[in-house]
């Protein structure tokens, strides 16, 4: 068993009680009630994705066990059943088939990579089933069967490159991993930049997993952008930034802004290298508001660790299941079809600040926030929007049509699967 799967474990056991450990690599966990209320827990525990989707299981389970807590969902505890993704779209999808067809879940938990969700996507309509989905991602979709608890990119990406021309600089240059989120963004980003009057001076993608990211910063000092733009998921960021220091690229020279990267990421990278550098999130540890100085102590207090670090998928993550649980209190039901309808239109008082489940598209309404790296591992909020903001799925820089083409034939160069190959399959 390795490092990551042992550090998994091992937080799942401090939050919940282990019913049985099956050979196939299942993890029942319950508070011993009859009959429970089943629910699904697919991330990844292992690969690259290990480094991001950890924290997220760790935030799920905790507002799981204060569900529980307090006499759990319509006088039944909640059993959780976990599973591993293994940083694999098509385990997911493996995955996510037999929670719903074997452990027999109401509803599953997790994803983090949007090749991912779109591998899980129609095992969970061919099965009418539902989907919570934690992270954000590059939109350009709407499924009856997913709730997608994070940002769409109105609500990140775009406010984020508006406020980054105007603070940091025109050139930009975009570094991401080589699947459908990193790709998706790069396109949306080139639209607004091209509105703007700025100019995209170069892009590189990488595959996930891979530590070989030498060429991508030897193409950013050739480029001389005024600002980075990241997209690289998981623990290639590790190789990233240490290769973009030893180059000599700090954020005094060349800041970088990131869209997958938060607190728990940035405390594996040493904060002191990475002040100065920036994230787009809707959640950000600092946070002053009552709600999510209540969700840190509770944190803390489940890990006995007082620097724990947290950041927004996590925070997502954790509000999605209490906004699951309103609807099953509410609509005094586990039945899957009735909670579709019921989920529509709930709001909860999340950390960050009110989430609410739009009617029409099942996204999520947010506030949006950047932050600068400080020095303490934590962001200071340089901007932010006053309310939150209704999620837009397509961006208006093109038609919903041209953007499933653009869709098609990403997929279509992947040979059908929705990312590039990973490192391991390029060794």
């Amino acid at each position: 068993m390795n490092d990551l799967l042992k550090r998994a474990l091992l937080w799942l056991c401090g939050t919940s009680f282990i019913a049985g450990l099956a050979t196939t690599g299942w993890v029942v966990y319950s508070n011993r009630s009859l009959p429970p209320i089943r629910v699904g827990l697919l991330h990844s525990l292992t690969g690259t994705m290990a480094i991001s989707e950890l924290p997220v299981v760790d935030a799920t389970l905790l507002a799981i066990e204060q569900i529980n807590q307090r006499g759990g969902l319509l006088g039944r505890q909640i059993e959780v059943v976990s599973a591993d993704g293994q940083s694999d779209d098509a385990e997911f999808a493996r995955q996510a088939e037999r929670l719903i067809t074997e452990k027999k879940v109401h509803v599953v938990f997790g994803g983090w990579t949007s090749a991912s969700r779109k591998s899980m996507k129609p095992v969970f309509e061919k099965h009418k089933h539902l989907l919570m989905y934690p992270i954000q991602y590059e939109g350009l979709e709407e499924s009856q069967h997913i709730v997608y608890a994070g940002a769409t990119p109105n609500q990140q990406v775009i406010p984020a490159i508006s406020w980054a021309f105007q603070h940091l600089g025109k050139r930009f240059f975009l570094v991401g991993s080589d699947y459908i989120y990193p790709r998706t963004t790069a396109a949306i980003v080139k639209d607004l930049v091209a509105t703007l009057g700025g100019q995209v001076v170069g892009e590189h993608y990488l595959p996930l997993g891979t530590t070989r990211v030498q060429q991508a910063v030897q193409e950013i000092l050739a480029a001389k952008p005024t600002v980075i733009i990241n997209t690289i998921n998981g623990d290639t960021n590790l190789s990233f930034f240490r290769q973009l220091r030893s180059a000599g690229i700090s954020p005094e020279k060349i800041p970088t802004l990131s869209f997958s990267l938060s607190e728990p990421e940035l405390h594996q990278l040493g904060a002191k290298n990475m002040a100065g550098d920036y994230a787009a999130w809707n959640y950000f540890q600092s946070l002053t508001s009552r709600a999510n100085q209540i969700f840190l102590s509770q944190l803390a207090q489940q890990h006995d660790d007082e620097k724990l670090v947290v950041g927004d998928p996590m925070e997502s993550a954790y509000s999605a299941v209490f906004l699951w649980a309103q609807s099953v209190q509410r609509s005094g039901t586990v039945n899957v079809a009735k909670i579709h309808k019921a989920i529509r239109g709930q709001s909860y008082e999340a950390p960050h600040g009110v989430v609410h489940v739009d009617h029409q598209n099942g996204h999520t309404w947010k506030t949006v926030r950047i932050g600068k790296i400080q020095k303490n591992g934590q962001f200071n909020v340089v901007w932010s929007s006053q309310s939150p903001v209704q999620p837009i799925p397509y961006p208006p820089s093109r038609t919903k049509q041209q953007w499933q083409q653009f869709l098609h034939n990403l997929q279509k160069q992947w040979q059908g699967k929705w990312s590039g190959p990973t490192f391991t399959e390029e060794r």
